[in-house]
């Protein structure tokens, strides 16, 4: 039997983990369980919002849901535009909404989310008054935002993000065959948004051995899925696998919490709105190029679980191999908004000081595409 590698830190060391509260139902076929898992909860008037993509799953949702179903919001935009979140909120309000049911991918959770953030539920019973109304998750996608509590809202191109338990979902519902038919292309660029969460978890300042674990075990699970889906679409097992390695990496996140990776493709989607999934692809690799090696240990974990002897290298061809651009270039960027961004870019919590030059590097190559 393989030994297994010791974590980061030792752990005489000790370490502080939240496990954030929070209930998952997953399995082929779970979407007919949202009702039941919405009215154990006690709320009284449910609002459901859909991708355009889930629109069919949101009528079996509406149905399921009878006397509670108070009003439906179909089509969101991606990074959480304002003013659409305005329009939700105002939408919530008037419909007594105390609770929300995301189904599709991060942008329709991350608008019931803003819903949550800033919308006191009405005193409707006893379970929910005076709280805030609370968010039921069905992803679609492999995006992971459906176990963080942390929320992103865009105003005039400058992209905000924050942590409030209030907008962590309660139940987040799995089911496999709701992403059996999703397009390669945005399944190849979800799973590479789900694998930045795994990836910068093990080097945050609040990351520990219980996150590390969950990491490591999300890259396989969505490594090992990604491959399996490219030679199969529509194995459910191989979608199953997707999903599971999205909630690790969601959960590894939300406790870990993001640092120079994450802050950057923020700055770049919301201002230049660049598409967010993406984006983590052409990014990620450059990132972990220079931070991979300040964590010894977790990057060999890493790169087991990836199969490969570089993690840097091994992320940038799965990418390529998935048919995820791996260029910002590709994705619109000017490199005189590389200049922007570079200039922009406020230093964070980092493995390694950000410097200018480190941040100029990093979105350089990221801009060619160059292999770490």
């Amino acid at each position: 039997m393989p030994r297994p590698v010791e974590p980061e830190a030792a752990l005489g060391a000790g370490f502080v983990h939240t496990f954030l509260p929070g209930r998952v139902v997953f399995g082929a076929g779970a979407l007919d369980r949202v009702a039941t898992e919405v009215e154990a909860l006690g709320v009284r008037r449910v609002l459901v919002i859909a991708t355009n993509s889930a629109r069919a799953a949101a009528d079996v949702v509406e149905a399921q849901l009878g006397d509670l179903f108070a009003g439906r919001i179909d089509g969101v935009a991606q990074h959480v535009p304002t003013e659409v979140a305005e329009d939700a909120r105002a939408k919530a309000r008037e419909a007594g909404a105390d609770a929300v049911v995301a189904i599709g991918g991060g942008s329709a959770i991350g608008l019931a989310k803003a819903i949550a953030l800033t919308t006191a539920a009405p005193p409707a019973s006893e379970a929910v008054d005076g709280r805030a109304v609370v968010v039921v998750a069905v992803p679609t996608t492999y995006a992971g935002s459906e176990m963080t509590p942390v929320w992103g809202e865009t105003t005039d191109g400058r992209k905000s993000t924050g942590t409030d338990v209030r907008v962590l979902p309660r139940v987040v519902v799995y089911d496999s065959v709701l992403s059996r038919e999703l397009p390669l292309k945005v399944t190849a660029a979800s799973v590479a948004n789900a694998i930045a969460h795994c990836v910068e978890a093990v080097w945050t300042p609040k990351a520990d051995p219980i996150t590390e674990l969950t990491a490591v075990e999300g890259l396989r699970a969505l490594s090992n899925g990604m491959r399996d889906v490219l030679r199969a679409p529509g194995d459910l097992d191989a979608r199953s696998n997707l999903l599971y390695g999205a909630c690790l990496a969601g959960s590894a996140l939300a406790t870990a919490g993001t640092g120079l990776h994450h802050k950057l493709c923020h700055l770049l989607g919301g201002t230049y709105n660049l598409p967010h999934a993406e984006t983590h692809a052409a990014v990620l690799p450059q990132v972990a190029r220079v931070n991979a090696s300040s964590v010894p240990q977790a990057k060999t974990r890493l790169e087991a679980a990836l199969g490969t002897t570089d993690l840097a290298d091994g992320l940038f061809d799965l990418f390529q191999a998935a048919g995820v651009p791996t260029s910002l270039r590709e994705l619109g960027l000017t490199e005189a908004q590389v200049a922007e961004a570079t200039a922009a870019f406020k230093p964070t919590d980092n493995p390694i000081p950000v410097t200018e030059d480190l941040v100029r590097e990093i979105l350089t190559r990221a801009w060619s595409g160059t292999r770490p």
